[in-house]
Protein backbone atom coordinates (compact mmCIF):
# COMPACT_ATOMS: atom_id res chain seq x y z
CA UNK A 1 0.00 0.00 0.00
CA UNK A 2 1.29 3.41 -0.97
CA UNK A 3 1.69 6.31 1.42
CA UNK A 4 -0.18 9.48 0.53
CA UNK A 5 0.25 13.15 1.41
CA UNK A 6 -2.20 15.95 2.04
CA UNK A 7 -2.31 18.44 -0.86
CA UNK A 8 -3.08 21.21 1.63
CA UNK A 9 -0.39 20.79 4.28
CA UNK A 10 1.86 17.92 3.17
CA UNK A 11 0.96 15.68 6.12
CA UNK A 12 1.57 11.96 5.53
CA UNK A 13 -1.74 10.15 5.00
CA UNK A 14 -2.75 6.52 5.13
CA UNK A 15 -5.24 4.67 2.95
CA UNK A 16 -8.08 4.51 5.50
CA UNK A 17 -7.79 8.14 6.69
CA UNK A 18 -10.98 10.20 6.41
CA UNK A 19 -9.55 13.50 7.67
CA UNK A 20 -6.08 15.02 7.70
CA UNK A 21 -4.92 15.01 11.32
CA UNK A 22 -2.84 18.14 10.69
CA UNK A 23 -5.09 20.57 8.80
CA UNK A 24 -8.46 18.88 9.23
CA UNK A 25 -9.39 18.61 5.55
CA UNK A 26 -11.85 15.91 4.59
CA UNK A 27 -10.19 13.18 2.50
CA UNK A 28 -11.44 11.01 -0.32
CA UNK A 29 -9.74 8.28 -2.34
CA UNK A 30 -9.91 8.93 -6.08
CA UNK A 31 -9.88 5.72 -8.12
CA UNK A 32 -9.13 7.54 -11.39
CA UNK A 33 -5.79 8.82 -10.08
CA UNK A 34 -5.11 6.34 -7.24
CA UNK A 35 -4.66 9.30 -4.90
CA UNK A 36 -6.08 10.31 -1.54
CA UNK A 37 -7.39 13.83 -2.14
CA UNK A 38 -7.80 16.66 0.37
CA UNK A 39 -11.29 18.12 -0.08
CA UNK A 40 -13.11 21.33 0.71
CA UNK A 41 -16.84 22.06 0.30
CA UNK A 42 -17.90 23.38 -3.09
CA UNK A 43 -19.11 27.00 -3.08
CA UNK A 44 -22.69 25.93 -3.77
CA UNK A 45 -22.41 23.36 -0.94
CA UNK A 46 -23.14 20.65 -3.49
CA UNK A 47 -20.29 18.18 -3.25
CA UNK A 48 -16.57 18.75 -2.75
CA UNK A 49 -13.62 20.25 -4.59
CA UNK A 50 -10.13 18.80 -4.45
CA UNK A 51 -7.63 21.22 -2.94
CA UNK A 52 -5.60 22.83 -5.72
CA UNK A 53 -7.96 21.99 -8.58
CA UNK A 54 -9.64 25.40 -8.74
CA UNK A 55 -13.28 26.46 -8.52
CA UNK A 56 -13.88 25.64 -12.19
CA UNK A 57 -13.27 21.95 -11.56
CA UNK A 58 -16.36 19.73 -11.34
CA UNK A 59 -17.64 18.86 -7.88
CA UNK A 60 -16.73 15.49 -6.43
CA UNK A 61 -18.96 13.38 -4.24
CA UNK A 62 -18.24 11.01 -1.39
CA UNK A 63 -19.70 7.52 -1.55
CA UNK A 64 -23.09 7.29 0.15
CA UNK A 65 -21.63 4.80 2.59
CA UNK A 66 -19.41 7.56 3.99
CA UNK A 67 -22.35 8.53 6.19
CA UNK A 68 -21.91 5.20 8.01
CA UNK A 69 -18.15 5.81 8.35
CA UNK A 70 -17.37 2.63 6.40
CA UNK A 71 -16.02 4.19 3.18
CA UNK A 72 -13.72 7.10 2.28
CA UNK A 73 -13.81 6.70 -1.51
CA UNK A 74 -15.08 9.20 -4.04
CA UNK A 75 -17.66 8.44 -6.69
CA UNK A 76 -15.90 8.52 -10.09
CA UNK A 77 -16.37 11.75 -12.03
CA UNK A 78 -19.33 11.60 -14.37
CA UNK A 79 -20.88 8.61 -12.61
CA UNK A 80 -24.61 8.65 -11.87
CA UNK A 81 -24.15 6.06 -9.12
CA UNK A 82 -24.22 7.29 -5.52
CA UNK A 83 -21.83 4.55 -4.48
CA UNK A 84 -18.10 4.29 -5.11
CA UNK A 85 -16.50 1.64 -7.29
CA UNK A 86 -16.06 -0.74 -4.34
CA UNK A 87 -19.39 -0.26 -2.56
CA UNK A 88 -21.58 -0.66 -5.64
CA UNK A 89 -20.77 -4.39 -5.62
CA UNK A 90 -22.49 -4.91 -2.25
CA UNK A 91 -25.74 -6.88 -2.21
CA UNK A 92 -26.27 -7.85 1.43
CA UNK A 93 -24.87 -5.71 4.23
CA UNK A 94 -25.18 -6.37 7.98
CA UNK A 95 -28.30 -5.39 9.92
CA UNK A 96 -27.25 -1.98 11.23
CA UNK A 97 -29.99 -1.92 13.86
CA UNK A 98 -28.07 -4.61 15.75
CA UNK A 99 -25.51 -3.23 18.18
CA UNK A 100 -21.93 -3.67 17.04
CA UNK A 101 -22.76 -4.55 13.45
CA UNK A 102 -21.70 -1.18 12.04
CA UNK A 103 -18.20 -1.63 13.44
CA UNK A 104 -18.02 -5.16 12.02
CA UNK A 105 -19.16 -3.83 8.66
CA UNK A 106 -16.47 -1.13 8.81
CA UNK A 107 -13.81 -3.81 9.25
CA UNK A 108 -15.23 -5.79 6.32
CA UNK A 109 -15.25 -2.70 4.12
CA UNK A 110 -11.68 -1.76 5.03
CA UNK A 111 -10.53 -5.19 3.87
CA UNK A 112 -12.74 -5.12 0.77
CA UNK A 113 -11.52 -1.66 -0.24
CA UNK A 114 -7.92 -2.87 0.02
CA UNK A 115 -8.89 -5.74 -2.25
CA UNK A 116 -10.42 -3.34 -4.79
CA UNK A 117 -7.36 -1.11 -4.58
CA UNK A 118 -5.32 -4.08 -5.86
CA UNK A 119 -7.83 -5.18 -8.49
CA UNK A 120 -7.97 -1.67 -9.93
CA UNK A 121 -4.19 -1.26 -10.04
CA UNK A 122 -3.88 -4.64 -11.76
CA UNK A 123 -6.56 -3.53 -14.23
CA UNK A 124 -8.49 -6.75 -13.76
CA UNK A 125 -12.01 -7.16 -15.20
CA UNK A 126 -14.79 -6.66 -12.63
CA UNK A 127 -18.12 -7.33 -14.36
CA UNK A 128 -21.07 -6.28 -12.23
CA UNK A 129 -24.21 -8.36 -11.75
CA UNK A 130 -26.08 -6.11 -14.19
CA UNK A 131 -23.37 -6.63 -16.81
CA UNK A 132 -23.26 -10.40 -16.22
CA UNK A 133 -26.43 -11.58 -14.42
CA UNK A 134 -25.16 -15.15 -13.97
CA UNK A 135 -21.53 -14.54 -13.09
CA UNK A 136 -20.94 -10.90 -12.23
CA UNK A 137 -19.22 -9.97 -8.98
CA UNK A 138 -21.31 -9.26 -5.87
CA UNK A 139 -20.68 -9.34 -2.10
CA UNK A 140 -22.85 -10.52 0.78
CA UNK A 141 -22.02 -9.92 4.46
CA UNK A 142 -24.74 -11.82 6.39
CA UNK A 143 -24.90 -12.55 10.10
CA UNK A 144 -25.64 -16.01 11.46
CA UNK A 145 -29.36 -16.77 12.03
CA UNK A 146 -30.52 -15.60 15.46
CA UNK A 147 -32.38 -18.86 16.04
CA UNK A 148 -29.07 -20.71 16.12
CA UNK A 149 -30.01 -22.88 13.17
CA UNK A 150 -26.71 -23.26 11.38
CA UNK A 151 -24.05 -20.72 10.51
CA UNK A 152 -23.33 -18.65 7.42
CA UNK A 153 -20.52 -20.15 5.36
CA UNK A 154 -17.88 -17.95 3.78
CA UNK A 155 -17.43 -18.86 0.13
CA UNK A 156 -17.92 -18.14 -3.57
CA UNK A 157 -20.63 -19.24 -5.97
CA UNK A 158 -20.57 -18.00 -9.58
CA UNK A 159 -19.51 -14.47 -8.72
CA UNK A 160 -21.37 -14.24 -5.40
CA UNK A 161 -18.83 -13.82 -2.60
CA UNK A 162 -20.16 -14.35 0.90
CA UNK A 163 -18.10 -13.33 3.92
CA UNK A 164 -19.71 -14.34 7.21
CA UNK A 165 -20.08 -11.31 9.46
CA UNK A 166 -18.54 -13.16 12.41
CA UNK A 167 -15.22 -13.19 10.51
CA UNK A 168 -14.97 -9.47 11.33
CA UNK A 169 -14.99 -10.32 15.05
CA UNK A 170 -11.32 -10.78 15.96
CA UNK A 171 -12.04 -13.19 18.82
CA UNK A 172 -14.33 -15.37 16.68
CA UNK A 173 -11.90 -15.41 13.77
CA UNK A 174 -8.98 -16.37 16.02
CA UNK A 175 -11.07 -19.14 17.56
CA UNK A 176 -11.82 -20.52 14.10
CA UNK A 177 -8.18 -20.18 13.09
CA UNK A 178 -7.06 -22.30 16.03
CA UNK A 179 -9.86 -24.86 15.63
CA UNK A 180 -9.04 -25.33 11.96
CA UNK A 181 -5.30 -25.50 12.52
CA UNK A 182 -4.53 -22.55 10.27
CA UNK A 183 -1.34 -20.51 10.46
CA UNK A 184 -3.02 -17.48 8.96
CA UNK A 185 -6.62 -16.27 8.87
CA UNK A 186 -7.50 -12.63 8.19
CA UNK A 187 -10.37 -10.69 6.68
CA UNK A 188 -8.21 -9.47 3.82
CA UNK A 189 -7.03 -13.03 3.25
CA UNK A 190 -10.66 -14.16 2.93
CA UNK A 191 -11.44 -11.49 0.35
CA UNK A 192 -8.35 -12.28 -1.68
CA UNK A 193 -9.01 -16.02 -1.56
CA UNK A 194 -12.68 -15.84 -2.53
CA UNK A 195 -12.05 -13.39 -5.37
CA UNK A 196 -9.49 -15.92 -6.60
CA UNK A 197 -12.36 -18.31 -7.27
CA UNK A 198 -14.14 -15.54 -9.17
CA UNK A 199 -11.08 -14.94 -11.34
CA UNK A 200 -10.68 -18.65 -11.99
CA UNK A 201 -14.06 -18.33 -13.72
CA UNK A 202 -13.14 -15.12 -15.56
CA UNK A 203 -9.49 -15.64 -16.48
CA UNK A 204 -9.29 -19.42 -16.67
CA UNK A 205 -12.64 -21.02 -17.53
CA UNK A 206 -14.11 -18.20 -19.62
CA UNK A 207 -10.78 -17.22 -21.21
CA UNK A 208 -9.87 -20.68 -22.51
CA UNK A 209 -7.02 -21.31 -20.06
CA UNK A 210 -8.33 -24.46 -18.37
CA UNK A 211 -5.74 -26.79 -19.88
CA UNK A 212 -2.83 -24.59 -18.86
CA UNK A 213 -4.29 -24.22 -15.37
CA UNK A 214 -4.90 -27.98 -15.08
CA UNK A 215 -1.29 -28.63 -15.98
CA UNK A 216 -0.18 -26.38 -13.13
CA UNK A 217 -2.73 -27.01 -10.37
CA UNK A 218 -4.17 -30.43 -11.20
CA UNK A 219 -7.48 -31.78 -12.49
CA UNK A 220 -10.24 -29.45 -11.31
CA UNK A 221 -12.95 -31.80 -12.61
CA UNK A 222 -12.48 -34.16 -9.66
CA UNK A 223 -15.42 -34.21 -7.24
CA UNK A 224 -15.12 -31.11 -5.07
CA UNK A 225 -17.43 -32.30 -2.29
CA UNK A 226 -15.61 -35.59 -1.95
CA UNK A 227 -12.24 -33.83 -1.94
CA UNK A 228 -13.40 -31.45 0.78
CA UNK A 229 -14.70 -34.31 2.93
CA UNK A 230 -11.45 -36.20 2.53
CA UNK A 231 -9.46 -33.14 3.56
CA UNK A 232 -11.43 -32.57 6.75
CA UNK A 233 -11.38 -36.26 7.64
CA UNK A 234 -7.74 -37.04 6.86
CA UNK A 235 -5.95 -33.70 6.73
CA UNK A 236 -3.31 -32.71 4.17
CA UNK A 237 -0.95 -35.32 2.68
CA UNK A 238 2.50 -35.82 4.17
CA UNK A 239 5.06 -33.37 2.82
CA UNK A 240 2.43 -30.99 1.47
CA UNK A 241 4.57 -27.95 2.35
CA UNK A 242 6.81 -28.63 -0.65
CA UNK A 243 4.00 -28.26 -3.18
CA UNK A 244 1.29 -26.08 -1.61
CA UNK A 245 1.26 -22.64 -0.03
CA UNK A 246 -1.16 -23.83 2.68
CA UNK A 247 -2.70 -27.05 3.93
CA UNK A 248 -6.10 -25.92 2.65
CA UNK A 249 -4.63 -25.60 -0.84
CA UNK A 250 -4.22 -29.40 -0.87
CA UNK A 251 -7.99 -29.87 -0.76
CA UNK A 252 -8.73 -29.44 -4.47
CA UNK A 253 -7.13 -27.69 -7.49
CA UNK A 254 -9.71 -24.90 -7.19
CA UNK A 255 -8.57 -24.22 -3.63
CA UNK A 256 -4.92 -24.46 -4.64
CA UNK A 257 -5.54 -21.80 -7.28
CA UNK A 258 -7.47 -19.53 -4.89
CA UNK A 259 -4.87 -19.84 -2.12
CA UNK A 260 -2.06 -19.12 -4.57
CA UNK A 261 -4.01 -16.18 -6.01
CA UNK A 262 -4.49 -14.71 -2.53
CA UNK A 263 -0.82 -15.23 -1.77
CA UNK A 264 0.19 -13.39 -4.93
CA UNK A 265 -1.87 -10.38 -3.83
CA UNK A 266 -0.28 -10.58 -0.37
CA UNK A 267 3.17 -10.40 -1.96
CA UNK A 268 2.43 -7.58 -4.41
CA UNK A 269 0.75 -5.33 -1.86
CA UNK A 270 3.25 -5.97 0.94
CA UNK A 271 6.17 -5.24 -1.37
CA UNK A 272 4.48 -2.02 -2.46
CA UNK A 273 4.25 -1.04 1.20
CA UNK A 274 7.96 -1.80 1.61
CA UNK A 275 8.71 0.46 -1.38
CA UNK A 276 6.55 3.23 0.09
CA UNK A 277 8.49 3.13 3.36
CA UNK A 278 11.88 2.83 1.68
CA UNK A 279 12.60 -0.50 3.34
CA UNK A 280 16.07 -1.93 2.78
CA UNK A 281 17.19 -5.27 4.18
CA UNK A 282 20.94 -5.65 4.59
CA UNK A 283 22.07 -7.45 7.75
CA UNK A 284 25.80 -7.04 8.34
CA UNK A 285 26.29 -10.69 9.30
CA UNK A 286 25.16 -11.88 5.86
CA UNK A 287 28.42 -11.03 4.16
CA UNK A 288 27.48 -12.86 0.95
CA UNK A 289 24.59 -10.48 0.36
CA UNK A 290 22.06 -13.33 0.37
CA UNK A 291 19.73 -11.46 2.74
CA UNK A 292 20.29 -7.99 1.29
CA UNK A 293 17.61 -6.33 -0.75
CA UNK A 294 16.27 -2.88 -1.51
CA UNK A 295 12.79 -2.22 -2.84
CA UNK A 296 12.33 0.44 -5.47
CA UNK A 297 10.02 -0.69 -8.26
CA UNK A 298 6.30 -0.66 -9.06
CA UNK A 299 5.23 -4.07 -7.78
CA UNK A 300 1.83 -3.87 -9.45
CA UNK A 301 3.40 -3.22 -12.85
CA UNK A 302 6.30 -5.68 -12.55
CA UNK A 303 6.81 -7.19 -15.99
CA UNK A 304 8.59 -10.23 -14.62
CA UNK A 305 7.68 -12.29 -11.58
CA UNK A 306 11.40 -12.69 -10.92
CA UNK A 307 11.51 -9.09 -9.61
CA UNK A 308 8.98 -10.00 -6.93
CA UNK A 309 10.53 -13.37 -6.19
CA UNK A 310 13.98 -11.89 -5.53
CA UNK A 311 12.67 -9.10 -3.30
CA UNK A 312 10.28 -11.20 -1.22
CA UNK A 313 12.39 -13.64 0.91
CA UNK A 314 14.70 -11.08 2.58
CA UNK A 315 11.70 -8.92 3.52
CA UNK A 316 9.78 -11.83 5.05
CA UNK A 317 12.78 -12.93 7.07
CA UNK A 318 13.15 -9.41 8.43
CA UNK A 319 9.49 -8.92 9.38
CA UNK A 320 9.38 -12.36 11.02
CA UNK A 321 12.41 -11.43 13.13
CA UNK A 322 10.75 -8.14 14.09
CA UNK A 323 7.59 -9.96 15.17
CA UNK A 324 9.54 -12.44 17.26
CA UNK A 325 11.29 -9.54 18.99
CA UNK A 326 7.84 -8.37 20.10
CA UNK A 327 6.89 -11.85 21.30
CA UNK A 328 4.53 -12.34 18.38
CA UNK A 329 4.30 -15.29 15.98
CA UNK A 330 5.80 -14.99 12.52
CA UNK A 331 4.05 -12.40 10.39
CA UNK A 332 4.75 -14.60 7.36
CA UNK A 333 4.43 -18.29 8.38
CA UNK A 334 5.02 -19.64 4.86
CA UNK A 335 7.86 -21.00 2.75
CA UNK A 336 7.97 -20.34 -1.00
CA UNK A 337 9.50 -23.49 -2.48
CA UNK A 338 10.44 -23.75 -6.18
CA UNK A 339 7.13 -25.49 -6.98
CA UNK A 340 5.09 -22.86 -5.12
CA UNK A 341 7.10 -20.14 -6.86
CA UNK A 342 6.10 -21.53 -10.25
CA UNK A 343 2.46 -21.52 -9.22
CA UNK A 344 2.80 -17.89 -8.15
CA UNK A 345 4.50 -17.13 -11.46
CA UNK A 346 1.50 -18.67 -13.25
CA UNK A 347 -0.82 -16.29 -11.37
CA UNK A 348 1.43 -13.34 -12.21
CA UNK A 349 1.42 -14.22 -15.90
CA UNK A 350 -2.34 -14.79 -15.86
CA UNK A 351 -2.98 -11.42 -14.19
CA UNK A 352 -0.74 -9.56 -16.63
CA UNK A 353 -1.94 -11.37 -19.74
CA UNK A 354 1.45 -12.98 -20.35
CA UNK A 355 1.97 -16.38 -22.04
CA UNK A 356 1.25 -19.21 -19.61
CA UNK A 357 4.04 -21.75 -19.24
CA UNK A 358 2.76 -24.43 -16.83
CA UNK A 359 4.83 -27.22 -15.35
CA UNK A 360 3.63 -30.65 -14.26
CA UNK A 361 1.79 -30.43 -10.91
CA UNK A 362 2.58 -32.45 -7.83
CA UNK A 363 0.68 -35.76 -7.45
CA UNK A 364 -2.79 -35.22 -5.97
Amino acid sequence: MKLFSCQSCGQVLFFENTHCESCGHRLGYCTETSRLLALEPASDENGWLAVGEGVEAPSRFLCTNAEYDVCNWLVPEGSTDALCVACRYNHVIPDLTKEGNQELWRRLEQAKHRLFYSLLLLNLPMPTRSENPTGGLVFNFPDDPENGQGKVMTGHDEGVITIALREADDAEREKMRVEMGEHYRTLLGHFRHEVGHFYWNILVRDAGNEEACRAMFGDHTQDYGAALQQHYENGPPAGWQENYVSSYATTHPWEDFAETWAHYLHIVDTLQTAVAFGVAVSPAVAKDGSLSQTFNFDTYAAASFDELLVAWPPLTLAVNALNRSMGQPDLYPFVVTPIIAEKLRFIHDLVHGLPLTPVAPAPQ
